[in-house]
């Protein structure tokens, strides 16, 4: 019988390795970056063309290489970082497998030009499928410049499975982010399309957090501090407030290199509890410092999960560090266990007579005889901030001007809703949340929040269908600082929020500014209404035009929709509910939530026998 078990020709052995290590062009910007810092350099540009797909070129002023480390860093297994097998429990640097360069040569043309500061002059090196095309002396800077062109150019399957430009170019600068975040102690910059997006200037941790992700992050964490014999526990975390319905910052770094790791995610998270709803997430960055040898990092190709030998150890004091920091800065309510306060009296009060506490009984009062309240008055809910805007609620009692309120409300009805005995005006407020209506048989219960969200939304669409969206421009512009991804969700969709009255300008350095907002629009709440519009678009994975557009109208309405826990005036929920009563839709809100349920009067009775 024939032999079948043949020996892999070496480009198909480097096209199979690539498959491991280049997934997308962000596994070449997150492979060269690194080998950029391993060379010791202080200042690292990025430059990406096509999103990467046609040109991802990273330039150091690091050690560079000698002539015969030019050349052989192509080599499969060629690597500085590990001599024996020992070293793979004492690393300090990014990369050690010497499969990087390999398997990027393997899928793509590479030019690589470097230079030691002690010679005179540089080395190229040109590479193609793997085979060294040329190599020469070169002048070029101290340092090292590697630019990969033409991404999967042999591998044509590979290129296809690519996703759109704005894909990919989010996966880089989430690689950008995760080394830059990790190196405050060097510049970074990245230009695509030969723009300037981001320019990293060196400085602290800190620092660098808010020049990725906006000022405002300098307000929205708190600093996370402790030292063990095990692990060294530093980074920031958010308060409560600014928690949000997506998974949004968080990022874990051991030893200065970016990680996932659930199990960690849920000792921070837990630290939480009581202080934000169940589904929503907080922001956090956090560095482990650990020996090199209580952990693994050869257990994954792209080395972003670890395994630590002491795992249950490390969740305990990541989780008490949370805690501690959640309460030292007053985010939560902390209890002081080592005094009794039963028995905290005061010696050195004034010295008198001690008398025996006593109880004050009126033996007139009738609880039943309203001439005995006087002094009581009912309050109004604490929550009512805002006085209620009588704007337009002329125009909608025309409505019952011109027509009985009871022909109004037959000509939209709802269920099996009787509108001979129902009048809007007769309307009560429960619980500050929902609005009761009733008839001679059947009560309705309505959530003001998705009724008014409801209505928002199909004004929204009724204008948009229109191109009738009154826009209010800002006699005082305001700039919006975002994070890296989240402005270039907002760069793709600028057409987009316009339609639905935001007036954006794209300044630059991660920064819009808002130069006109709907009429309805309160600005004092803009930033919190574009986070929420973000965090609606995230987490949708479609990229129609025609589906974004309609979740940034669904959006815009719920932030703008009235809140549960407001108190409404009589006048309010009358105009609420005429609005309401013209929807299309008085079921169910955009976002799926029904909007009214209804009581029977044979529910009622059945539930008082």
């Amino acid at each position: 019988m024939a032999d079948i078990i043949q020996l892999l020709p070496d480009h198909v052995a480097n096209q199979i390795a690539a498959g491991e290590v280049v997934q997308r062009p962000a596994s070449v910007v997150k492979e060269l970056m690194e080998n950029a810092i391993d060379a010791d350099a202080t200042e690292i540009t990025l430059i990406i063309k096509d999103a990467g797909k046609t040109l991802v070129q990273v330039i150091d002023n690091g050690k560079g290489m000698s002539t015969t480390d030019a050349r052989r860093c192509f080599e499969r297994h060629a690597t500085s970082k590990i001599q024996v097998a020992n070293d793979l429990y004492n690393l300090h640097t990014k990369g050690f497998r010497g499969e990087a360069l390999a398997s990027i040569a393997a899928v793509a043309f590479v030019e690589l030009k470097t230079k030691q500061a002690h010679n005179d002059i540089g080395e190229l090196v040109e590479v193609e499928g793997n085979t060294v095309l040329q190599q020469t002396p070169v002048a070029c800077a101290d340092g090292t410049s590697i630019s990969v062109k033409n991404l999967f150019y042999n591998i044509p399957a590979r290129r296809n499975f690519l996703k759109s430009d704005n894909v990919e170019y989010n996966h880089i600068v989430e690689e950008f982010t995760r080394v830059g975040l990790t190196h405050p102690e060097i510049g970074f910059k990245l230009y695509s399309n030969n723009t300037l997006v981001f320019q990293l200037n060196k400085g602290s941790f800190k620092q660098r957090i808010c020049n990725l992700f906006g000022s405002n992050y300098d307000e929205r964490m708190v600093p996370i501090t402790e030292k063990t014999s095990v692990v060294i526990i530093e980074g920031y975390v958010g308060k409560p407030e600014f928690a949000r319905k997506t998974r949004g910052e968080q990022y874990f770094f051991v030893n200065n290199r970016f990680i996932k790791n659930a199990y960690f995610n849920h000792a921070v998270l837990d630290a939480y509890k009581q202080l934000i709803p169940a589904d929503a997430h907080v922001s956090y960055f956090i560095n482990l410092h650990v020996d090199p040898a209580r952990i693994d990092v050869n257990i994954h190709p792209t080395k972003t999960e670890i395994k630590f030998e002491d795992e249950r150890i490390i969740y305990s004091y990541i989780q008490a560090a949370a805690r501690l920091s959640v309460g030292q800065y007053n985010l939560a309510p902390s209890l002081d266990f080592d005094v009794e306060n039963s028995f905290a009296i005061d010696f050195n009060a004034a010295k008198g007579e001690i008398k025996v506490p006593t109880i004050t009984v009126n033996p007139n009062y009738n609880p039943f005889d309203a001439s005995t309240h006087k002094g009581t008055s009912i309050q109004q809910p604490a929550f009512k901030l805002n006085k209620p805007s009588t704007q337009n609620w002329q125009q909608m009692y025309d409505v019952l001007d011109n027509k009985n309120p009871q022909e109004y409300i037959a000509q939209h009805q709802l269920f099996a809703i009787d509108a001979k005995d129902i009048n809007t005006k007769e309307c009560v407020q429960l619980y500050s949340k929902y609005i009761l209506l009733h008839t001679s048989k059947t009560a309705y219960i309505i959530d003001q929040h998705l009724a008014h969200h409801r209505v928002l939304y199909e004004q929204l669409m009724a204008t948009i269908k229109n191109n009738e969206i009154a826009i209010q421009k800002s006699l005082f512009p305001q700039q919006i600082q975002l994070s890296p991804t989240d402005y270039a969700l907002v760069l793709q969709l600028m057409a987009d929020f316009k339609l639905i009255g935001f007036e954006l300008e794209d300044f630059g350095n991660n920064t819009v500014v808002l130069n006109g907002l709907p009429i309805f629009t309160d600005s004092s709440k803009v930033i919190a209404t574009f986070e929420h519009i973000l965090d609606t678009i995230k987490q949708s994975e479609s990229n129609s035009s025609q589906v974004h557009l309609e979740l940034l109208t669904t959006a815009t309405a719920a932030s703008l929709a009235i809140k549960t826990g407001r108190y409404l005036s009589p006048e309010e929920m009358d105009a609420l509910l005429i609005d309401w009563l013209q929807c299309t839709n008085k079921t169910y809100a955009p976002n799926g939530k029904r909007i009214i349920t209804e009581l029977s009067q044979l529910e009622i009775e059945q539930k008082l026998k």
